[in-house]
């Protein structure tokens, strides 16, 4: 007996090392969308239509899962249709078309202003109480975003870009409270986080199609090529990398890292996605951010971290787990999940 729980509590320490691996992974392939995108969006394409390219494109990729879990059309269409509009389409063209006017870093970082945003709907919609380490994250996320855009200055940055990625912390915000209702069957079983993941794709692509008009894509841009850092790759091959590595692996890794972590931890290793991205945009876009947007990042991320592991448990009876990730990728504010559940947050911005 005793050797079995030697043996299981090695099994959980792999389980969970392997899970802070995959973690990282996700937020690191999240992290380098923005960074991708923004040559595509400065060399002419339209960001809408890069979204597009993306959303589609992955959609496509991952159409063998949805057909896997089909049943979930006609289980949970409501979910789907949400997932798909807010958690992917809203929050991905929010991002992508404020990055077109603000420097990547502090696009994700006013995204990442949404776990904050969650505990307001909390406290001033749903008129339940919030904790006070709670009250002190949502703090340290005012703080630091009036650091990032610079208030004191009459707002440092395009005006326009900066409520564009507020449009995007708004849609995480509603991703979160979406996913709260997503685990609410009768059996108490959850619908599976990769066919929620694939059809909100599926969802995401057709709506974005109906947004982005992408009959009207300069299709010829894809084989010219653009600057990245010094580099000159070909267009397309940054639309391959942001549809197969900063989308599907990336969902696909944050789905296996929450399987072996509870939420609020992978939603706080999640976060070095806006660390990832900041950096990135450093080094190959010389998007240099100053002190203050530099701590003012920092408090956002501390207070996005504490929002995620203060928020409010579920009543009784309540399960409360999210259904999919992101996002990014959000960013998870829930209690430990069960084996079923997704990964934290929609990237966002990812």
């Amino acid at each position: 007996m005793y050797g079995a729980d030697i043996i299981a509590r090695m099994q959980q320490s792999s389980d969970r090392r392997a899970g802070l691996g995959l973690a990282l992974a996700s937020a690191l392939a999240f992290g380098g969308s923005g960074v991708a995108a923004k040559p595509l969006i400065e060399q002419g394409m339209d960001s809408l239509h890069v979204v597009w390219l993306r959303i589609a494109g992955a959609a496509l990729v991952l159409l063998p899962l949805a057909w896997r879990h089909r049943a979930l059309v006609r289980e949970r269409p409501v979910l789907l249709a949400g997932f798909g509009v807010l958690a992917v389409a809203g929050v991905q063209a929010f991002y992508f078309a404020a990055i077109a006017r603000i420097p990547v870093g502090v696009g994700l970082l006013i995204e990442f202003f949404g776990p904050a945003l969650v505990l307001g709907w909390v406290r001033f919609v749903q008129r339940r109480p919030v904790t006070r380490q709670a009250a002190v994250g949502v703090l340290f996320a005012v703080t630091g975003l009036a650091c990032v855009v610079e208030v004191w200055a009459g707002l440092g940055f395009d005006p326009l870009g900066l409520l564009l990625a507020f449009g995007a912390a708004c849609c995480q915000c509603a991703y979160f409270v979406l996913a709260g209702h997503g685990t609410d069957a009768a059996d108490g079983t959850a619908p599976h986080p990769l066919g929620v993941i694939a059809y909100g794709l599926i969802v995401g692509a057709v709506v974005l199609t109906v947004v982005s008009r992408p009959w009207n894509l300069r299709w010829s841009l894809l084989g010219e090529r653009a600057e990245l850092g010094g580099m000159r790759p070909p267009a397309w091959t940054l639309i391959v990398w942001i549809v197969l590595v900063t989308t599907v692996l990336a969902y696909l890794f944050g789905v296996l890292a929450v399987r072996r972590l509870s939420p609020p931890v992978a939603g706080v290793v999640a976060c070095l996605e806006a660390v990832v991205a900041t950096v990135l945009a450093w080094v190959l876009l010389a998007e240099h951010l100053g002190a203050a947007q530099i701590v003012g990042g920092a408090l956002v991320l501390a207070g996005a971290f504490t929002a995620q592991l203060a928020a409010p448990a579920t009543g009784s009876g309540e399960r409360g787990e999210p259904v999919a990730g992101n996002v990014p990728r959000p960013r998870d504010e829930e209690r430990p999940a069960p084996a079923d559940a997704p990964p934290p947050g929609q990237p966002a911005g990812r």
